[in-house]
């Protein structure tokens, strides 16, 4: 019976993608009586990959534990269970034999703090100052130049700077 629903299925209405099924009832004679094609989302989610980080004292753990296997296979049963690579531990034995221990911790990814030197940062914030009173100063001058122009044509005389007449 389910046969001869795929045959009539093929013969009426061409090939389904695997994700569509049809939608429909089955009639007394026992056929498919046709119905919509439904899409069904896709139930696996994929997650984002975690990068794995291994402390120090797991490694030491797992090198002593791989130190200790001395039967065939033991090692590579090892290497199963913990989900681990044969170069995991060369990496590890490496950095035990130089006496690295802070090589086992894992390292914070990505660019490193930097520290500032205080000498620096006054002397940014220095220039920055003597770069804003420049211009203050520049704008003065400016303002100045059009007072004089100004009183030249209306013809008013100036003070002197040394009197600095104060109104």
């Amino acid at each position: 019976m389910i046969a001869e629903s795929i045959k009539e299925r093929e013969g009426h209405e061409g090939a389904l993608r695997a994700t569509e099924i049809l939608v429909g009832r089955m009639t007394p004679e026992g056929h498919m009586d046709r119905g919509k094609a439904a899409v069904l989302p896709n139930p696996e989610v994929i997650d984002k990959a975690v990068r794995r980080r291994f402390t120090a004292e797991y490694k030491l753990r797992i090198l002593n534990e791989a130190d200790a296997c001395t039967e065939p296979g033991s090692l590579g049963a090892l290497l199963r269970r913990e989900g681990l690579y044969a170069s995991n531990l060369n990496t590890w034995r490496q950095q035990r034999e130089r006496g690295i221990l802070s090589g086992l911790t894992p390292q914070k990814r990505g660019r490193k703090e930097s520290v500032r030197d205080p000498l620096v940062v006054e002397n940014e914030k220095l220039r920055k100052e003597n770069e804003r009173l420049t211009n203050r100063l520049r704008q003065a001058e400016i303002i100045i130049d059009v007072q004089k122009k100004v009183s030249q044509i209306l013809g008013i005389p100036l003070a002197p700077p040394g009197e600095g007449g104060a109104d």
